[in-house]
């Protein structure tokens, strides 16, 4: 079993990229200019990209991750383009690791929360490291919900905030060999809808972003390479329609077509049959 920390949420994607400023409209930079954005899971993958997003609407940026040095190189490329960054080196693996983080932003008016960083496993449920499941619901869940609890009161008192809780598509069906990893994502899109629902009165906005197959390095790293798929999306147009999403306050965002199509199928097709065709095409290769 391989366990892999990526940042993005199906268990297909992630890898850091530059975007054009042509993508960049007057909406989001009007939105986000000068505002703080808490980025989680930014040393990699879509959490790079959409650092890079928000950097380039206005934002500035607190960028956390547990590879110190992938974060300030990230901080460094950032800064040299203007951008104020603040970075916050933690391991969301760790219980205390959200408390840590809000208390080093405690000097500022955190905005934006975007939610991104992830844990997802390859594998049969009955071979897999216990560590390793349990570590992917503390990441994926609890320290999310940690982190949407301590940030989210004083976005409510201001009547003005933004959470992107990063889902995946694999939220929409059971995902054999991938079993803890979807259920999280469940988790994930759910509790967005639902907060989502409870502060709409508010000013606060939340966005559930559920990315289907992205660029990354996980298929390598967790040699499942036969489920990538012949054609992946780039983290950063990921980022780019997830933070546009945010902006216009949409509830939930499927960034690419071939997403969209899964979860159509998933409501038409039985959950039974669905489970059946997922389990044969991602069983593990002898």
């Amino acid at each position: 079993m391989v366990l892999i920390q990526f940042n993005i949420q199906s268990p297909l994607f992630t890898e850091p990229g530059s975007l054009s400023s042509k993508y960049h409209s007057s909406m989001e930079k009007k939105i986000f200019q000068d505002k703080w954005a808490l980025v989680t899971g930014a040393s990699a993958g879509i959490g790079v990209a959409l650092a890079r997003e928000l950097a380039a609407s206005g934002a500035k940026l607190i960028l956390t991750a547990r590879r110190s040095d992938r974060l300030e190189a990230l901080a460094s490329e950032l800064r040299a383009k203007g951008s104020e960054v603040r970075t916050v080196i933690a391991d969301l693996n760790d219980p205390s690791a959200p408390e840590a983080i809000f208390n080093a932003t405690a000097d500022l008016e955190v905005d934006i929360l975007i939610n991104n960083a992830g844990l997802g496993q390859y594998g049969p449920a009955n071979e897999a490291r216990l560590d390793q499941e349990l570590s992917q619901v503390r990441v994926n869940c609890e320290a999310m919900v940690h982190l949407t609890r301590l940030f989210l009161p004083a976005m409510v008192k201001r009547g003005q905030g933004w959470v992107l809780i990063v889902s995946s598509v694999a939220s929409y069906q059971p995902l054999p060999y991938f079993a803890t990893y979807a259920a999280t994502k469940v988790f994930d899109r759910f509790y967005a809808a639902a907060v989502a629902e409870e502060v709409s009165r508010s000013g606060v906005k939340v966005t559930a972003l559920c990315p289907g197959s992205t660029e990354s390095e996980f298929f390598d790293i967790s040699r499942a390479g036969e489920l990538s798929g012949s054609k992946r999306q780039s983290a950063e147009e990921v980022a780019r329609l997830g933070v546009k999403a945010l902006a216009k306050g949409k509830r939930i965002i499927i960034p690419n077509f071939s997403g969209k199509m899964i979860a159509v199928l998933t409501w038409l097709v039985p959950t039974r049959i669905v489970t059946l065709f997922v389990e044969r095409g991602a069983r593990p290769k002898k």
